[in-house]
């Protein structure tokens, strides 16, 4: 039996100024993720590991919602058109932030897909989870309760 197909590592950001656009026109900043716990997954829909995560994310995101636990998808480098007829075809409501340049990406030192960058409800960075992850198990949940925690 092998390990999990993720890796955990200390993210001690900072979390830099950024404005991303939703493919619902919304632009979101740091100011929108205060006071909650925050998963900012990095993924793109050539990515199968990405496609394999996606819909436990959205089951995380639903089970403790947006007051608690926002979950963003950040999507790298593709065109919105794409980003949303994948969040369409497999039932995705989280936010799809576009990140059309990869800058959000370079600026937070993402170079693996899906990664996933986690900040607690006080607004610090904390955990970087490069790879593959099942949201709705018990690491998972062990790693998003260390969030919740004031």
């Amino acid at each position: 039996m092998t390990g999990p197909a993720y890796e955990v590592s200390p993210w001690g950001g900072p979390v830099s100024a950024f404005a991303l656009v939703d493919t619902n026109g919304k632009t979101w900043s740091p100011a929108d993720l205060r006071s909650r716990a925050v998963l900012l997954n990095f993924w793109a829909s050539w990515c199968e590991p990405c496609r394999a995560e996606m819909p436990t994310l959205q089951q995380v995101a639903d089970f403790y919602g947006p007051e608690k636990l926002l979950v963003l998808a950040i999507n790298f480098k593709e065109p919105a058109a794409r980003a949303l007829q994948f969040a369409k075809t497999t039932g995705v409501t989280l936010p799809v932030l576009l990140d059309l340049k990869g800058e959000a990406a370079r600026r937070w030192g993402v170079k693996v897909f899906p990664t996933t960058l986690m900040l607690d409800s006080a607004g610090r960075p904390r955990l970087r989870v490069k790879g593959e992850v099942d949201w709705t198990g018990p690491a998972a949940a062990k790693l998003i309760d260390g969030l919740l925690k004031p």
